[in-house]
């Protein structure tokens, strides 16, 4: 049962991020030639309005064909005929609804769980927190160059600056403050801690479900940059990066784990893990890798500035090329997914 909600969760999200691209391309008037969910051989389809709409038989991914890689034809609704600016908005859509989509279902899980503020409920003997003054009722405001809206953050920023000096900037009776703190080792948790503890819900309206909704969003998009900078600059391996068979097996576990507290938990952790999926393809997609959004939207935005289009078999070759390194990279990462979840 995990695997098939797995696969509903990926599909619907890859779905909508194309949904994206379809509307924007329908609203530019451009034609779309396939609108279609999955991979490999064609299980059904119906052309509607010179669109086919497709479903393949893996239903991994999908695809919205709208001819942006052909050169220009007479047609008006040729994709590479419309201007610069329709073809930038049709392209930043994908992406664009992904992280609609995300915040959608933060607000759903807000409005079910309740938000987190950074308001401090306990700091622990002899450790800095409470050696710096801090104490219960406090909200922490910023941390480091960052601002903090929900305490989830507080404890990912700790994550990623283990051992690292920080100024912590915090509200008490309506007055800000600012104090010092170096983590300490916890020899029992096995890493560095301010002592400081925290993270109770509170309950929501609709619009502090939108407030934190997009706070969540922002926090998923955040962890998504911060994990991408840890890869580059070799704080984390490349073979602990997860692809569909990891996903697969993250949602299985999850709906494992969950299940046995009842339909609520399953449904509370599936939209979790949804809200990051849906972070994490948008903030992807939008990286300028050839082949990617990004990597078309560089194109577009260099086109933007000297007004006259690259040309198309130089950008072409560019994607191709980008599109190999993405195979093996992908192949690679299915490697490592199957070797941690079957040999592990």
């Amino acid at each position: 049962m995990g695997i098939i909600l797995a696969l509903l969760i990926f599909s619907f999200i890859v779905l909508f991020h194309e949904f994206g691209h379809f509307i924007l391309a329908k609203k530019n008037g451009i034609d779309v030639e396939e609108f279609a969910l999955g991979m490999g051989p064609t299980l059904y389809s119906k052309e509607y309005k010179g669109t086919r709409y497709a479903v393949h038989l893996f239903p991994i991914g999908g695809f919205c064909a709208m001819g942006e890689d052909e050169e220009r034809t007479d047609s008006p609704g040729n994709f590479n005929n419309k201007s610069v600016w329709a073809r930038i908005s049709v392209i930043a859509a994908g992406p664009v609804f992904n992280f609609i989509l995300a915040f959608v279902f933060a607000v759903i899980l807000v409005l079910m769980t309740g938000y987190d503020r950074p308001v401090i409920s306990s700091v622990e003997n002899g450790y800095p927190a409470e050696e710096a003054g801090l104490k219960e009722g406090d909200t922490i405001l910023r941390m480091g160059d960052r601002r903090i809206h929900i305490f989830r953050e507080i404890t990912f920023y700790n994550q990623i600056h283990q051992g690292e000096r920080t100024e912590i900037t915090y509200l008490r009776d309506g007055k800000k403050h600012t104090a010092v703190l170096t983590p300490v080792m916890d020899e029992e948790l096995g890493y560095y801690w301010f002592g400081i503890g925290g993270g109770a819900y509170t309950k929501a309206n609709i619009l502090t479900a939108m407030q934190y909704g997009a706070y969540q969003v922002k926090y998923w998009i955040n962890i998504t940059i911060d994990s991408l900078k840890m890869l580059l600059t070799g704080q984390v391996g490349i073979d602990q990066m997860s692809g569909p068979v990891g996903i697969v097996d993250m949602v299985d576990d999850t709906y494992k784990e969950s299940r046995s507290y009842g339909v609520f938990a399953v449904v509370i952790q599936l939209i979790h893990i949804a809200i990051l999926l849906s972070a994490n393809i948008g903030v992807m997609n939008l990286l300028p890798l050839p082949a990617l959004d990004g990597g078309r939207l560089v194109f577009l935005f260099v086109e933007a500035v000297r007004r006259k289009r690259v040309p198309p078999e130089k950008e072409g070759y560019v994607h191709m090329v980008g599109i190999a390194l993405l195979m093996v990279l992908m192949v690679f990462i299915m490697f490592n997914d199957i070797r941690r979840v079957f040999f592990n």
